[in-house]
């Protein structure tokens, strides 16, 4: 089966300027060559430290901003390829739903405007049909109907998170981006989103690009797990296999870094040495060399590939494969 959206070497790359004459003295390279596969009705994690480039892959897929380079297939369609024009159409198949639950709904509009902007844009339905859309919808995310003329203000932050979701699910859309999208809710509404989450995946046959720094979150609602470092994926394979059996040192320390709710079980965390590298001044070689308890001389100079590993195993290190000059 053809996968829903496909990545191959995707790069965004953003120009620094400086001086009197702000001429460019630099480039950084948030997404810097990330090839991913994300099947139909499937979820894929996407995890990783603050800084990492997973916000702006995100944004990058849904077109929000344009790859400096590389493709980006949704349903065998290069979005790179087309124009404002012709990507406005497809624009009702993906959606978003932000991280921030305060700054991503407009203050002066109500909840039924916000829900319903998309199908106003998109000219779908008669007044009267957004109308009861909205008001379905809000039912669907566990809101009352009767509230569709309040004001982002007047609900709890669980409350704006839910109303981005309904927002999001207002084109019937097939793919969305979950960016964070529950980083800054207490623990408590966390799991109520998460299972909301998986629960319209169920009911609409959604498929879901999960942007997280929380791996138990991770863990509990993706197929797929994905690993970013600063800029590249450094390893790529099935929820079970990545938790159980971590193969590149960096989804190691984030592993063994994480909290384990167990107060009886004695962990040594090992942890990660030295602070993420300036995405503008990136380490040569392997990027993470400089903090890896496990770097060889080819590292610091050689850029390893993204190499299957077994079946539907990727990693991007040296300690599994031959080196290459030239590593995507």
């Amino acid at each position: 089966m053809e996968p829903l959206v496909t990545l191959k070497n995707v790069k965004k790359h953003y120009p620094v300027t400086g001086g009197v004459f702000r001429r460019r003295v630099g480039t950084v390279k948030a997404v810097d060559g990330v090839s991913l596969s994300i099947q139909r009705g499937e979820t894929v994690g996407l995890v990783g430290e603050s800084g990492c480039g997973k916000s702006t892959l995100g944004r990058v897929i849904l077109q929000l901003e344009k790859p400096t380079a590389g493709s980006i297939l949704f349903s065998g369609v290069d979005l790179v390829a087309l124009n404002r024009a012709q990507m406005r159409p497809l624009r009702r198949r993906m959606q978003i739903i932000f991280q921030d639950p305060y700054a991503s709904l407009n203050p002066r509009q109500t909840v039924g405007r916000i829900i319903g902007e998309g199908l106003v844009i998109h000219k779908v339905g008669s007044p009267a049909e957004r109308q009861e859309r909205v008001r379905h919808l809000m039912e669907v995310v566990g809101l009352r109907p009767e509230q569709i003329n309040r004001y982002p203000h007047e609900f709890s932050g669980g409350q704006r998170q839910r109303i981005g979701i309904a927002r999001a699910l207002a084109l019937q859309p097939e793919l969305i981006i979950c960016d964070e999208p529950v980083s800054a809710l207490d623990v408590s509404i966390q799991a109520q989103v998460i299972n909301l989450l998986m629960d319209l995946q169920e009911q609409f046959g959604l498929t879901y690009l999960f942007v997280s720094h929380d791996l138990s979150v991770v863990r509990h609602i993706s197929d797929r797990v994905a690993v970013m470092y600063l800029g590249r994926v450094v390893e790529s394979a099935d929820k079970k296999t990545l938790y159980n059996d971590p193969l590149h040192p960096y989804t190691q320390a984030l592993l063994e870094a994480a909290p384990f709710p167990d107060p009886d079980r004695k962990k040594a965390r090992k942890g990660l040495t030295g602070d993420l590298p300036s995405p503008l001044h990136p380490p040569e070689g392997c990027h993470f060399h400089p903090r890896c308890p496990k770097a060889m001389d080819t590292c610091r100079r050689f850029v390893p590939s993204l190499e299957p590993h077994g079946r539907d195993r990727f990693v991007r290190c040296f300690l599994y494969h031959e080196k290459t000059e030239n590593g995507s």
